[in-house]
C-alpha cells in the first residue's frame, strides 16, 4: 500500500523544491520491491498495489526525464540562437554593389 500510495503522491510532491516528486517516485519503487517480496514470501494479499506503485514510480520518473531533456533542448536551442546572433555582431554584412 505504501508504494502505491507513495507512486500517486509523487505527482503532487513536486511543490517541494529539490527532493519533490522524483524522491518520492523512487521510494515508490523501492517500497514497491520489497513488497512484492514479501508477498511471494508470505501469500499474502495486495500484489497488485505493489506492481502498480512500481509502474507508476517509474513512468514518473521516465516522463520528468523526457521533460528534462525536452527543456535542456529547448534552452539550449534559445541560448545557440542568441549566442549565434551576438557573436555575428548583430548587424547585416555590408552588400558590395557593383
Amino acid at each position: 500500500m505504501v508504494s502505491f500510495v507513495a507512486s500517486l503522491a509523487a505527482f503532487f510532491a513536486h511543490v517541494i523544491p529539490v527532493i519533490g516528486g522524483f524522491t518520492v517516485a523512487v521510494v515508490a519503487i523501492i517500497t514497491g520491491f520489497v513488497a512484492r517480496g514479501q508477498i511471494k514470501r508470505t501469500g499474502e494479499q495486495g500484489i497488485w498495489m505493489a506492481n502498480a506503485g512500481i509502474i507508476i514510480g517509474f513512468i514518473h520518473i521516465a516522463l520528468g526525464l523526457l521533460v528534462l531533456f525536452f527543456v535542456i533542448f529547448v534552452l539550449g536551442i534559445a541560448l545557440f540562437g542568441i549566442w549565434a546572433s551576438v557573436s555575428s555582431g548583430g548587424s547585416p554584412s555590408p552588400v558590395p554593389s557593383g
